[in-house]
C-alpha cells in the first residue's frame, strides 16, 4: 500500500515531463519545417501590396526605439552616447506557419545559429556600436503564426552631433539618430514608424543628463538619393538644451566679482602704486586663465560665441581699469613738474588759462582805444578787455570803451578772447547750466586732474558695465533651434 502511494507522484511528474517534450518537439518541428531546405535567408520576401505583380513592391519596416539613456555629450568632438532598444517588424510570408484560432503556437522564438532573412539596417551617422552580450545577448527573434517577424535588440552606440555654439553657454543642440538601409533601395525596403510611440523614453531621462535637459523628441523622414538610387531612411530628433545654471555659478558670477574687484582700484589714492598695480594685473591673469579653462573644453571654431563676447568685454573692463591707473600715475606726474614750472615763473607778466589771459598785479593806465598788438599776444580781433580792482574784488570795468581810472589802483587785467563768444560757446554755457550737469560739476570740482580721472571711472566703468549686460543678455537670451539638416 505504501508502495503505490509513492508511485503515484512519479508517474505524473513523467506524464508532464512527457507533455513538455511534446511542446517542445513540436515548436522544433515547425521551425525546422519553416528554415529548412525550402528557405532562402538571402532572397527577401515578397512585399503584401498584391496589386503589384511580380514581388508585390517593397517590404515595408516597421521601426520604434526604447531610448534608455543618453550620455556623454562631447562638444570637442561633437557625438553623444545613447543606449536603446531598437525594435524592427516587417512580414515573411514564408514563415507564416498557422492561421487565426488554431492550435498552433501565436509566436515562436529563434535561437542563436538559426538564420532568417532580415532587414540590413544601419544608423548613418553612427561612429562606434556594440551589441551587448551579458549575460546572453540582448538579441530577441520573434515569428508569428501570420510570418510577422518582431527583431529586437539593445545597442550602444557613439553618434555624430554637429552643432552649432553661436550661442554658447545658452544654446540648443539638435542631435540626429539616422537610421536607413545600406543595400536595398526604395523598390525593395521602406522604413515606416511605427504609428503608436514610435520612439519611447526611459523614465526620469529628460532630467538625467549632467550638463544638457532632453526638451523633445520627434521623428521625421530623410530619405536620400544616390548615385546608387534612393534609399528609404528615419530620423529620430533629440533636441538637448544646455543647462545654464551651471556656467551661471562656474563662470558668469566670478568673472562679474573679478570686474567689480578690478574697479577698487579707483577708490585707492594713486600714491599706492603697488596696491593698484598688483590688484590690476591680479585679476586680469585670472581672468585669462579662467577663459583659458572655458575654451579647453570647445572646438576651434571659427565664429564667435556668446561666451567670448563675455570673456573679451571682461577682459576689457578689467584692462582697462589698468590703463586707467597708468593714465591717472601719467596726468599726476605731469602736473607736478608743470606746478612746478609754473612756480618758478610766478613773477612773469602773463599766466595764460583756459578762458583768458591775466596780467597780475598791473597798474591800469587810461585806455582810450584797444589794447596795441603787444597786448594781445596774438589773439583775435576785437577782444574783450576787463579789468578787476584788487581793492574791490567784486568791481569789474570794461576797457573797450571809455575807461576812466587813477593810476594808483592795483589790479589784474583779463583779456578775453572774442572766439568763447560765437554759437558753440553759447550752447556749451547752456549745456553747463543743465541741473544734473551742475551737480555732475561740483562733485567732480576738484584741482587735481588725477583725483578727477578717478571720479570719474567710478561712475563710467560701471554704467558701461550694465549698458554691456543689458545688450548682452536681451541678443543671447533669445535663441532660436536650427533646424536639423
Amino acid at each position: 500500500m505504501n508502495r503505490r502511494f509513492y508511485l503515484l507522484p512519479l508517474l505524473f511528474i513523467l506524464l508532464w515531463a512527457g507533455e513538455g517534450e511534446g511542446d517542445a518537439s513540436s515548436d522544433t518541428e515547425i521551425i525546422k519545417k519553416l528554415v529548412g531546405k525550402g528557405y532562402d535567408w538571402r532572397v527577401r520576401p515578397p512585399g503584401i501590396n498584391l496589386t503589384i505583380p511580380g514581388t508585390h513592391g517593397a517590404v515595408i519596416v516597421t521601426v520604434n526605439m526604447l531610448i534608455r539613456s543618453i550620455s556623454k555629450i562631447d562638444d570637442v568632438n561633437m557625438e553623444y552616447s545613447v543606449q536603446l532598444t531598437f525594435r524592427e517588424e516587417w512580414v515573411d510570408g514564408r514563415l507564416a506557419y498557422g492561421l487565426p484560432g488554431d492550435d498552433t503556437p501565436p509566436f515562436l522564438i529563434l535561437t542563436a545559429g538559426q538564420q532568417i532573412w532580415m532587414p540590413d539596417s544601419f544608423f548613418q551617422n553612427e561612429k562606434q556600436a556594440h551589441k551587448h552580450d551579458i549575460d546572453k545577448p540582448n538579441v530577441l527573434i520573434r515569428i508569428h503564426r501570420d510570418g510577422l517577424i518582431l527583431y529586437s535588440v539593445r545597442i550602444s552606440m557613439v553618434l555624430s552631433c554637429p552643432m552649432h555654439l553661436q550661442y554658447y553657454p545658452m544654446d540648443v543642440q539638435t542631435c540626429l539618430i539616422d537610421l536607413a538601409s545600406y543595400a536595398y533601395t526604395t523598390n525593395d525596403i521602406e522604413y515606416q514608424w511605427k504609428k503608436d510611440k514610435p520612439v519611447q523614453l526611459k523614465n526620469g531621462l529628460h532630467s538625467s543628463l549632467p550638463s544638457f535637459q532632453l526638451n523633445n523628441v520627434y521623428t521625421d523622414l530623410c530619405t536620400s538619393k544616390t548615385n546608387t538610387g534612393t534609399y528609404s531612411c528615419l530620423r529620430t530628433i533629440l533636441e538637448l538644451r544646455r543647462q545654464f545654471s551651471y556656467y551661471l555659478l562656474q563662470l558668469y558670477i566670478p568673472s562679474t566679482m573679478l570686474v567689480i574687484v578690478s574697479w577698487v582700484s579707483f577708490w585707492l589714492d594713486r600714491g599706492a602704486v603697488p596696491a593698484r598695480v598688483t590688484l590690476g594685473v591680479t585679476t586680469l591673469l585670472t581672468m585669462t586663465t579662467q577663459a583659458s579653462g572655458i575654451n579647453a573644453k570647445l572646438p576651434p571654431v571659427s565664429y564667435t560665441k556668446a561666451i567670448d563676447v563675455w570673456i573679451g568685454a571682461c577682459l576689457t573692463f578689467i584692462f582697462g581699469a589698468l590703463l586707467e591707473f597708468a593714465w591717472v600715475t601719467y596726468i599726476s606726474s605731469r602736473s607736478f613738474y608743470k606746478r612746478k614750472k609754473i612756480c618758478s615763473s610766478r613773477n612773469s607778466l602773463l599766466v595764460e588759462t583756459r578762458q583768458a589771459l591775466i596780467i597780475p598785479n598791473t597798474v591800469v593806465a587810461n585806455f582810450t582805444e584797444q589794447p596795441t598788438d603787444e597786448v594781445e599776444m596774438g589773439l583775435t580781433d576785437a577782444p574783450d578787455v576787463w579789468v578787476r580792482h584788487q581793492n574791490n574784488g567784486k568791481t569789474v570795468t570794461e576797457v573797450n570803451g571809455l575807461l576812466n581810472h587813477t593810476n594808483d589802483g592795483s589790479g589784474e587785467l583779463i583779456i578775453i578772447d572774442s572766439k568763447h563768444k560765437n554759437r558753440r560757446y553759447v550752447l556749451w554755457n547752456n549745456f553747463k547750466n543743465l541741473r544734473l550737469v551742475r551737480w555732475a560739476r561740483r562733485r567732480l570740482d576738484v584741482d587735481d586732474n588725477a583725483k578727477r580721472a578717478d571720479l570719474i571711472s567710478r561712475v563710467m566703468f560701471p554704467t558701461l558695465f550694465l549698458i554691456f549686460n543689458f545688450i548682452y543678455w536681451t541678443k543671447y537670451s533669445q535663441y532660436h533651434v536650427p533646424a536639423a539638416i
